[in-house]
């Protein structure tokens, strides 16, 4: 067991060499690309495993943890995806994407990095869900202002996802939890090594479908996602613990301030605006796990006050 938690300490280096082999030999996981769902869910399921109806109780009582949350994600990251934007003189299609990747909710992909990085993962699953929620009618607004463009998001499809994705494995897995204990409690130290070999195929999986988007890529829109993920993290983890939030709670903020729902922001810059607007979400959808992965390998290991 202990060689199965050293190996998934690592997960920012297999991350990182398999989406080397998924940029180098793309055929292979392009041909997997119909799986990113399943697999979504499978982890979520693993996820639900290991939490009990208590958590989610216990999270109700933290509701100024999860306000803050959300007010960080929206107030934090569009405004930094408008001001690196301009200060990095980027031309305004990929402004746009930016804003775009900055004003949507939180993504199930900070769910999963919370479990790996032992934070509190119901926590974070409440927290994507409110701004799933709020995002329907916020994100809209967010990218009129910033952008002064007008937005329909997708309502319906969204809160379909959230339920499909996120909700329904969650429970079950906290429904098997709660009724087959004895049975699941071998499996839970299994869990976030299998949940590790997932999310890494996932990432690599989108770098492959992102070869060409990775190629194209100028270092200004590069530093700008750099700096948009790397930002949102610190004052997401800044914000909670200046409001005297423990270390794990903080750590859970931080990831779900910093990890956005790009997937949607690369719908929603096809479906509005242009390719070129999709680069900075199908970009910040690699980037973000990478860096959530690395994080999730050292908070892993580190003191969970």
């Amino acid at each position: 067991m202990n060689l199965i938690n050293h190996i998934t300490r690592l997960f920012p280096v297999w991350a990182v060499l398999l989406s080397a082999a998924a940029y180098f030999y793309p055929p292979f996981f392009v041909a997997q690309k119909s799986y990113i769902i399943p697999l979504l869910a499978l982890v979520m399921l693993c996820m639900g495993l290991t939490l009990r109806l208590e958590d989610f109780l216990l999270v109700a009582k933290q509701k100024k943890a999860v306000a803050l949350g959300v007010i960080l994600q929206f107030l934090v990251m569009p405004l930094l995806a408008y001001l690196l934007g301009k200060i990095l003189g980027l031309e305004k299609e990929l402004v746009i994407g930016m804003i775009l990747v900055g004003s949507v909710s939180g993504g199930t992909a900070s769910n999963v990095i919370c479990f790996l990085a032992g934070g509190y993962v119901a926590l974070s699953i409440t927290m994507t869900a409110c701004s799933t929620f709020i995002g329907v009618f916020l994100t809209p607004l967010l990218v009129g202002f910033y952008a002064q463009q007008v937005v329909d998001v997708p309502m319906t499809s969204m809160l379909i996802s959230l339920v499909k994705i996120v909700l329904l494995p969650v429970s079950c897995g906290v429904l098997l939890n709660t009724l087959l204990k004895k049975a699941v409690k071998p499996l839970i130290p299994l869990l976030p090594f299998l949940a590790m070999l997932v999310i890494i195929f996932i990432i690599a999986i989108v770098v492959a479908l992102n070869v060409k988007n990775i190629a194209s890529l100028g270092p200004a829109v590069m530093a700008g996602i750099i700096l948009h993920n790397g930002l949102g993290l610190w004052l997401g983890y800044l914000g909670a613990r200046l409001l005297c939030f423990d270390k794990k709670t903080a750590r859970t903020i931080s990831i779900e301030v910093g990890m956005q729902n790009s997937g949607l922001a690369v719908a929603l810059a096809m479906k509005y605006f242009s390719p070129l607007a999709a680069l900075p979400g199908a970009v910040f959808s690699i980037w973000h796990n990478v860096t959530g992965s690395i994080l999730a390998g050292l908070w892993s290991s580190g003191d969970q006050d």
